[in-house]
């Protein structure tokens, strides 16, 4: 992708309006907070501590709204505390250059290195050099600087507070993602219908598993009901395909797949019924043409061998989520979880326990490759210079330069650009409507501070719709705050667009300079994934040649690995498509056919798991052989793929023929299954395999597939000479061949 094309999607991405569910009460919840705080100080105090109280109520608040499936008011407590630290920190060293400098700095890049725990830690960081910019020009002594702490941190006391008082659809977020992924199932079922082989995004199923690890105290509260279903998705989804697979479910025509549709069409009903009650808190609702479907009749069944077994397990496992869903259409009686009174729930680590996880994360970051290290280093360094070179223009608040820099600043390319051009046009858009606001209503202080809660509570409400909008908002309300304490909209205006601009483009500048591009990863990335893909299809083997509940977990943890290195790749495959780079070791077209092989091998390990013989069931010896074989293949081909050298399959063909070959084999749909398995390295083995001729190469390729795309796009009307034509194309091939 080119420079102009890659800044036409940032401004694409950076104004569009995302559609997502508005939150009015909790938005009206968290601008009370900061009235609560904002009020009696303007009216006890000063106009100065009013704006320390606003700005920790108002920074407490945003955090409560991003992702995060700890308690709200342990966030908000939290970025209080944060808040108040920084503010006192940076006061202690703001006298001198010589002090305050290295101490941003540090400060910065430790913020930075906030992302390495996830977003939620690295956006309330990013908030706390901020706070430590914007409040070191306000205290006069030590004292005062310790008094201006105290009350940002009431700013949090005060967030934390209201939510415990007024708690707003309680475990809201994680019936959400229980819920989401039921209905990805049920989604996938329905699809299932038309296409037997339809992809599956396993992401709800991972965000349900993080939504669903809780601390002891949480655990003790949590609903009953969202205990087991996230374990039924699971268990359902291998069923599902297996059922609708011609090669090893239902036949491609007749009775059986007509059968087969009817069952899937049905699941799905009855999942989303099950969705809709958890998301809710009421008792599922199916209606009965759904349940009289699944009523499996012994005698008339027209499913036979595998299929029926799969549709058998499917009715079974979907009574299960109908019982734990409350709907009495099982057992009639009280919803429980399944499984033993006293199985384990997914323990979170609690607040004190989490330092040792965070140090072990952060140093597993602390490389020169890691982008987060880079994310780091370029938020120091921009929050550094962008502090020194506003200091020396004749603007007062010289401190909006750079923490438009460190709030816009992500660890990859597309965010980063994207919202530097979301903050500038909702900062032009907010003190264009500030401003006005002001004239029409004049310089009152009381007035100024109900205006300001106002846009904060705008600002909370348009958070998730687009950075651009909510940005709009909260320009208005650093205006209205600013007007609270004296300073005349005529200095702040302009001011702050001007030192908006000057961030913002340092924020992009610091990329360029020192970038984190996806694209030379790639290689590595789809070379985890076929690893982690290999150790999930063994694991899958290994139990059936000896089903233990040892082997059994090794497969769980096998798939949990397998996700995570899938999602890796998704996400740098996404920023990769993303960046103004040219492709290296993998072409976009290699790389979107290596994507759909390993999807494929993935899912042949999924049919196989569906299939899991019990611990009571005959083994299957030949399997772990081919597990042994598959393991090792895998392996060492994602050893090849990160050296570009074309992978071999030697091992698995070996094991296969001695598989089909064994006498008395009564495991043929396993086998076929690896059959499946052994096709889809294959396909990988095609997309990345290329001559020593075609490395060379590959990069001119790619950037004339490039220009012929952008040219065809440019032409709107007469005959198109492309410079990637077929006629082209035939007599390069020619060439090529012919040298």
């Amino acid at each position: 992708m080119t420079w102009l094309r890659a800044f036409g999607e940032v401004v694409r991405s950076g104004l569009t309006i995302e559609e997502t569910r508005l939150e009015p009460l909790l938005a009206l919840r968290t601008a009370a907070g900061v009235a609560i705080v904002v009020g009696p100080a303007l009216w006890l105090i000063s106009p100065a501590y009013a704006a320390s109280a606003a700005l920790g109520a108002y920074s407490a608040g945003g955090a409560t709204f991003q992702r995060t499936w700890r308690p709200r008011k342990v966030i908000a407590l939290g970025a209080g505390a944060g808040l108040a630290l920084s503010t006192f920190v940076g006061y202690l060293a703001a006298g001198r250059l010589v002090t305050f400098l290295p101490l941003l700095a540090v400060w910065a890049f430790v913020a930075g290195m906030a992302w390495a725990v996830g977003s939620t830690a690295g956006i309330v960081a990013a908030t706390t050099v901020g706070s430590m910019l914007v409040t070191i020009t306000l205290p006069t002594s030590v004292g005062r600087a310790m008094e201006h702490a105290v009350i940002i941190a009431l700013g949090g006391v005060a967030q934390a507070v209201l939510i415990l008082l007024f708690p707003i659809r309680r475990w809201g977020a994680h019936r959400d993602a229980l819920a989401d992924a039921l209905a990805a199932v049920a989604d996938y079922a329905r699809r299932l219908r038309h296409d037997p082989t339809a992809p599956f995004d396993p992401e709800p199923l991972m965000t349900a598993r993080d939504a669903a690890a809780v601390t002891p105290s949480q655990a003790r509260t949590r609903p009953p009901a969202l205990h087991g279903p996230r374990g039924l998705a699971e268990r359902i989804r291998p069923v599902v395909a297996a059922l609708a697979d011609p090669e090893v479910g239902a036949p491609a025509e007749g009775p059986g797949r007509d059968r087969a549709r009817e069952l899937l069409d049905a699941a799905a009903d009855v999942l989303d019924a099950v969705a809709r009650s958890i998301r809710r808190g009421t008792p599922a609702e199916v209606r009965p043409g759904s349940m009289d479907v699944l009523r499996v009749d012994e005698e008339h069944e027209v499913l036979e061998g595998p299929a029926r077994l799969a549709a058998e397990r499917l009715v079974e496992l979907l009574g299960e989520a109908l019982e734990i869903a409350g709907s009495g259409c099982a057992r009639g009686r009280t919803p429980t979880p399944p499984g033993p009174a006293g199985a384990q729930f997914l323990v979170r680590p609690t607040m004190f326990r989490l330092v040792p996880v965070v140090v072990r994360a952060v140093r597993r970051e602390l490389r020169r490759t890691s982008p987060v290290f880079r994310h780091a280093v370029r938020l120091a360094a921009v929050a550094t210079l962008g502090y020194l070179i506003a200091a020396r223009l004749p603007l007062g608040h010289g401190y909006w330069a750079p923490i438009a820099s460190v709030m816009v600043m992500r660890p990859d390319f597309h965010r980063t650009y994207a919202r530097a051009v979301a903050r500038l046009a909702g900062t032009l858009a907010g003190v264009a409507l500030a401003t006005g606001m002001v004239r029409a209503l004049g310089p009152d202080a009381r007035v100024s501070g109900a205006l300001a809660v106002v846009s904060a509570g705008l600002s909370y409400t348009l958070n998730r719709t687009g950075y651009a909008y909510s940005q709009c908002f909260t320009a208005a309300y650093v205006v209205f705050l600013l007007g609270m304490g004296g300073q005349a909209w005529e200095q702040t205006v302009p001011e702050r667009v001007v030192l908006t601009l000057l961030g913002g483009g340092l924020a992009m500048l610091a990329y360029v300079v020192f970038p984190a591009w996806e694209t030379p990863r790639l290689p590595g990335r789809l070379a985890d994934w076929l690893a982690a893909n290999g150790r999930y299809a063994a694991a899958v083997l290994r139990d059936y040649a000896e089903p233990t509940p040892e082997h059994h977990a090794d497969m769980r943890r096998a798939l949990l690995a397998s996700r995570e290195a899938r999602a890796a790749w998704q996400e740098a495959y996404d920023r990769a498509r993303q960046e103004p780079v040219r492709p290296r070791g993998l072409t976009s077209r290699e790389a979107q056919e290596a994507q759909e092989a390993l999807k494929g091998f993935g899912r042949a390990a999924m049919l196989m798991e569906s299939h899991v013989p019990r611990a009571d069931s005959r083994v299957v010896p030949e399997a772990e052989r081919f597990a042994e074989a598959l393991e090792a293949d895998t392996a060492q081909a994602a050893a090849d793929v990160r050296e570009h050298r074309n992978p071999d399959w030697g091992r698995v063909e070996e094991a296969l023929h001695a598989w089909e070959s064994a006498a008395g084999d009564r495991t043929p749909v396993v086998r076929r299954e690896a059959e499946l398995q052994k096709q889809a390295l294959e396909e990988l083995a095609t997309a990345v395999s290329r001559t020593p001729l075609e490395r060379d190469v590959g990069s001119a390729r790619e950037e004339q597939r490039v220009r012929a795309t952008l040219a065809a796009e440019g032409e709107d009307q007469g005959p198109r000479t492309e410079v990637g034509d077929g006629a082209g194309d035939g007599e390069r091939r020619a060439s090529w061949s012919g040298k």
